[in-house]
């Protein structure tokens, strides 16, 4: 069995929510999948069995539910699952999870953790409200009726550090942290931990991310890995080669043949114009 629905949210949410992902995947043996980091949260709402997320910089730590929040990472995890998941994928930005959670984004980046847990009542019983539901545009239209509500109510991200999101956005990463600082105002300083609260990350680590991914969106485009670094910015090959795999735990051209080598009905990009993940196994 094998389904998988892509969704946007309602016009008036498709800033802060990035689209939904319905799902229903069955698992014969042990799936395991490399989750890039790519500055988006990810909102797990189940109602299969548990799906395992281990971090790859720290194989020790590993978190196991039907439902999880993802936190924005700068390192690549790994998803495992046996048997049956099915659930909805609820794609965030981290300033909707800032606002939706309602808790300081640093305390849940580079983690994985259940839903319910962050605070607000509402991520207690939504799994089972849309497990209820009938059809996927039911549970759809119920995520829009949801999500918009809590995102009225929800803490206000400051316009310093939405400017300067923004502006790493347009650049894919290439602004130095002194002059995002010098043009909202604010020291570097305080930039820092501001960001950090209500994003998640530093500025510095987000840029990362975001050459990251420009690079790999290149490499996708048909640029060769050479190309694609000096695209994305970085000072040669060796240094691009140390940072890819320092960030996701492969090597550039290790990466590739396992995107190449993946079943063509297997989804591996879940986020709208981004590389987010490669398939590593399904070992029956």
């Amino acid at each position: 069995m094998h389904e998988l629905l892509c969704r946007p949210a309602a016009p008036g949410l498709r800033e802060q929510v990035l689209g939904y992902r319905g799902f229903r995947f069955n698992a014969i043996g042990t799936r395991r999948r490399l989750l890039l980091p790519d500055c988006v949260v990810k909102v797990m709402l189940g109602f299969g069995d548990s799906l395992r997320v281990l971090s790859r910089a720290d194989p020790t730590r590993s978190w196991s539910a039907a439902s999880l929040a993802n936190g924005v990472r700068t390192t690549a995890a790994i998803g495992e699952h046996t048997g049956l998941i099915h659930g909805v994928t609820v794609l965030l930005t981290p300033f909707a999870a800032y606002r939706l959670f309602g808790v300081p984004m640093s305390e849940w980046a580079e983690q994985s953790v259940a839903p319910s847990d962050l605070c607000r009542s509402t991520w207690a019983e939504l799994p089972a409200r849309l497990a209820g539901l009938s059809d996927w545009d039911g549970r759809f239209a119920l995520l829009d009726q949801v999500l918009g509500a809590a995102l009225e109510s929800g803490p206000s991200p400051s316009p310093e550090v939405t400017w300067a999101w923004r502006a790493l956005q347009g650049r894919a990463g290439r602004f130095r942290v002194e002059e995002l600082a010098a043009q909202t105002g604010w020291s570097r300083r305080h930039l820092e931990r501001r960001f950090r609260h209500e994003t998640g990350l530093t500025p510095k680590d987000t840029a990362q991310v975001m050459r990251l991914q420009a690079a790999l969106l290149r490499k996708e485009a048909g640029a060769s890995w050479v190309e694609a670094a000096k695209q994305a910015g970085y000072h040669d090959q060796p240094h691009f080669n140390r940072t890819f795999k320092a960030m996701t735990g492969q090597t550039p051209s290790a990466f590739h043949a396992h995107r190449i080598a993946a079943p063509p009905r297997d989804a591996q990009d879940f986020v709208p114009g981004q590389v987010t993940s490669v398939i590593l196994s399904h070992r029956t």
